[in-house]
């Protein structure tokens, strides 16, 4: 189940792709099977571990185009061991929800993407989200450890983007019959999956994922606009804008300390350029 279209992140054989926050891996798998070469990411190792499974697997299995490169990187979205504009296109699939200090991950993310280059974030829409939070507190953190930390509007999320220099494009939502699945979860408890109508809606789901019938396609088009679980927003690192990172940088080589005298610029951080992973052209 893919959140992101391909065709609007302008995704073209032979692009180099970062899936930061890329779980199992299902927005990479896609990417590869189009003819990217792709740095799959993640902090949790042993989703890593499955996605490089699964890339070998696709490779023996003749899915992805001769020749094609996939990775599996563990990386903090706040320090990522890339090389400044090492992508030409970039997926975060439902990661800054996760993430207390989005503003340094967005800017992380402005620096590995090259001018010209796309980032699609996707993030759970305001309505369907503030409903799940009203529905139950064991649904998002601190009660979840890593669980969601903010609730963001379109325009939050818009302002954060360029923030970090990026310019947002278009959006769409997705998942519109997914939502009550949640809904319910939080009804019930979302720790209760064994629950007979969770378990009941969540065969629904799967039997659509995989049919894709008519009318479901139909329904799912009318709700996405009401209800779509995930907002997907498109944006472009414009070439000659610096990035949030590169005006911070700029301005601390200007800071003055209370006595009118040149501060020297803040130090870099914890990123070592000779630990970098270069990503083959």
């Amino acid at each position: 189940m893919e959140t992101i279209d391909y065709r609007r992140l302008g995704l073209a054989p032979g692009d180099r792709v970062l899936d930061l926050g890329c779980g199992f891996g299902r927005h990479a798998y896609g990417a590869l099977r189009r003819g990217a070469t792709v740095a799959a990411c993640d902090v949790r190792r042993a989703e890593l571990a499955e996605v490089r499974n699964m890339v070998t697997a696709l490779r023996d299995a003749g899915e992805v185009p001769e020749g094609t490169v996939g990775a599996a990187v563990g990386a903090d979205a706040g320090c990522l061991p890339f090389t400044d504009g090492a992508f030409d296109r970039i997926i975060a699939a439902e990661v800054l929800e996760h993430i207390p200090h989005d503003g340094m991950a967005l800017a992380e993310l402005a620096r590995v993407l090259r001018p010209g280059g796309t980032l699609a974030v996707t993030v759970p829409s305001w309505l369907p989200e503030r409903l799940c939070w009203a529905l139950s507190e064991e649904y998002h953190a601190p009660a979840v450890p890593d669980g969601h930390v903010r609730i963001y509007t379109l325009r939050r999320l818009q302002a954060r983007l360029r923030a970090a220099g990026l310019a947002p494009r278009r959006h769409h939502r997705a998942h519109a019959l997914h939502t009550p699945y949640w809904w319910l979860r939080c009804a019930v408890g979302p720790e209760d999956d064994g629950h007979r109508l969770v378990r009941a809606y969540h065969r629904l789901l799967c039997w659509e994922i995989e049919h894709r019938p008519l009318v479901t396609r139909v329904i799912e088009r009318l709700l996405r606009p009401l209800i779509g679980k995930s907002v997907v927003l498109y944006a472009v690192r414009e070439p000659g804008v610096a990035t949030g990172r590169q005006r911070a940088a700029r301005a601390a080589r200007w800071r003055l300390d209370g006595r009118g005298a040149a501060r020297p610029p803040a130090a870099a951080g914890p990123r070592d350029p000779e630990r970098d992973v270069r990503v083959p052209a």
